[in-house]
């Protein structure tokens, strides 16, 4: 009987050993790993890549923890089934590109997902942290497009995190701010992200990951995101280099506003809700607040200088040297965004475009004109895209760069994504595409009536080619050149998790930033390295918003 026994507890370690794989009938068993909070138990891919979905990294920020700071999960007994993605933030279906694999929608949203190509936790593989894009008030990281399989095949362990969104990841209140133990409020989807941080820095080792090899990366919110932890004191010191597509959290790009400000909105808020105290703003149901705060005015998204999180503005953290100093590899698409965000409807006339221009500058826009002038309708239409995408997001993700270059002591790289758009795929043909991907589809399409197309990459157009996921977006009928550059783009980023530095065998060289001779990577059907062209554009926004 003894003998049973013993026999039988053998057994079990070898059933629960972490990435089990034992043949049953011809089919691999379902890999396990034993992390702090208990047992979880994926899938193996096509690939032979192992994935483990919808793990929660703290507890569901439900009733008395909405607005508050993410909790330590509860440990588990049994085997949790991680072979599904958990649900995705509260958020309205604001951007036409993206396309969930989750759950469904819920306030219980903080889970995180890993691909991880060990066969056992002793490998101390790279790891690749990704936040996902949207505004901050929309994705979910279940999106195909920021899939880590591709990337996990190169010999990396990668993630995706969910984040609490809008007014559930970002409400700031005096009374939020009295009842915290820092004495501040707001920011709640950034501490979210730390939160995962430090899940991954004392779990991941389980999965085959390196705790002291941990890359972030992200884009638009995402890497307004990277930005951010990269600046707080909190997260720092848990990363060992950032990846940073269109985006740093810099005016004007989503930049945060002082507690005072963000108590304020709060209270506004909160009187528009029509309920005095907090207990009554946490017992409001979901989605009834999720339409409260999606009213016109109703409420502002932004992050908060809260002095806990961010002791001051990040560019100012930046600017000291205080961020961490780690590699950081960064850049911007060659057009973010269509030239009507400056022009809006007006016919592309030089005379149109110079009066926009005035209007925006004043005193200042004969100088802006000679940087983006505009004296053909193709001019107008070139510098309109570049000043629109400028303003949007180019700047800031610039400025960032500038910084960590200067203050940072480690390599900044930069790329300049180029690749246009492919014709959409024959069921798509009916429709026109927009923003980031998105699409226009039925009757109402009418693409012999639409106005010219700013040439370039728009905003998150790079994502897909950046992951190694083409083909999860069924919208483009890709082709070869774009599978290359896809490939290139891949493993430039695999490399520069592996290493800090995207060169490798076979890539066109790519040079850091250096003081006096700034160059970018140009990635697009010809990829090469080019000198920085249009830095005194950006010294010239500079100027305007640093005033």
């Amino acid at each position: 009987m003894k003998t049973f026994s013993l026999l039988f507890a053998v057994i079990q370690v070898m059933v629960f050993q972490a990435f089990s794989q034992a043949p049953s009938k011809g089919v691999l068993k379902a890999p396990q790993v034993k992390i702090a909070d208990g047992m979880l138990e994926g899938r193996i891919e096509a690939s032979g890549v192992r994935s483990f979905k919808g793990i929660p990294f703290a507890q569901p920020p439900l009733a008395e923890l909405r607005w508050k700071d993410p909790q330590p999960v509860k440990k588990w007994t049994g085997i949790l089934k991680a072979d599904h993605f958990g649900p995705n933030a509260m958020q309205k279906p604001v951007f036409g590109d993206m396309n969930f694999r989750s759950a469904g929608m819920s306030e219980d949203c903080l889970y995180l997902n890993v691909w991880t190509p060990a066969k056992s936790g002793k490998e101390k593989l790279p790891v690749l942290v990704y936040f996902y894009g949207g505004g901050y008030v929309a994705g979910d990281g279940s999106e195909a497009r920021y899939d880590g399989e591709a990337i996990s095949k190169k010999g990396i362990v990668a993630l995706t995190v969910n984040y609490r969104l809008g007014v559930f990841g970002f409400m700031a209140h005096p009374e939020l701010s009295k009842e915290s133990a820092h004495q501040s409020s707001g920011n709640y989807a950034l501490l979210d992200q730390h939160a995962a941080l430090k899940w991954v820095k004392a779990n991941i080792a389980a999965f085959g990951g390196d705790p002291d090899k941990i890359t972030i990366a992200g884009e638009s919110a995402g890497s307004i995101s990277v930005s951010a932890q990269m600046a707080s004191p909190l997260s720092k010191g848990l990363i060992a280099g950032a990846i940073g597509e269109s985006g740093a959290m810099i005016k004007p790009t989503l930049a945060p506003i002082s507690l005072a400000e963000a108590e304020k909105n709060g209270t506004a808020f909160t009187a528009t809700a029509n309920v005095k105290t907090l207990a009554e703003l946490r017992a409001i149901p979901a989605a009834t607040l999720l339409d409260l705060a999606a009213k016109p005015g109703a409420f502002q998204t932004a992050a908060t200088v809260d002095g806990y999180f961010l002791p001051k503005l990040p560019a100012e953290i930046f600017a000291a040297g205080e961020q961490a100093k780690v590699p950081l590899l960064a850049g911007w698409n060659s057009a973010e965004v269509p030239y009507q965000v400056v022009m809006g409807m007006d016919a592309l006339t030089p005379e149109n475009y110079h009066h926009k221009v005035k209007q925006l500058y004043g005193e200042q826009a004969e100088e802006a004109l000679k940087l983006y002038p505009g004296n053909t309708a193709a001019q107008v239409l070139k510098s309109a895209t570049d000043l629109s995408s400028d303003r949007f997001i180019v700047y800031s993700t610039w400025k960032w760069m500038d910084l960590q270059h200067k203050t940072g002591g480690q390599p900044v790289y930069g790329y300049i994504f180029g690749k246009t758009k492919p014709e959409m795929t024959e069921e798509m043909k009916n429709s026109v595409p927009g923003l980031a991907g998105g699409f226009t589809k039925g009757k109402e399409a009418k693409p012999e009536s639409q106005a010219p197309v700013s040439e370039g990459a728009p905003h998150a157009f790079e994502i897909e080619y950046a992951m190694g996921n083409l083909a999860t977006n069924k919208v483009y009928a890709w082709k070869a050149e774009d599978f290359k550059v896809s490939e290139l783009m891949l493993e430039y980023f695999a490399n520069f998790v592996k290493t800090g530095n995207p060169n490798g065998k076979g890539l066109p060289a790519w040079d850091a930033i250096r003081e006096k001779e700034a160059s970018y990577m140009h990635i697009n059907v010809s990829s090469g390295q080019q000198k920085e062209q249009h830095r005194d554009r950006y010294l010239f926004l500079d100027k305007e918003y640093n005033k």
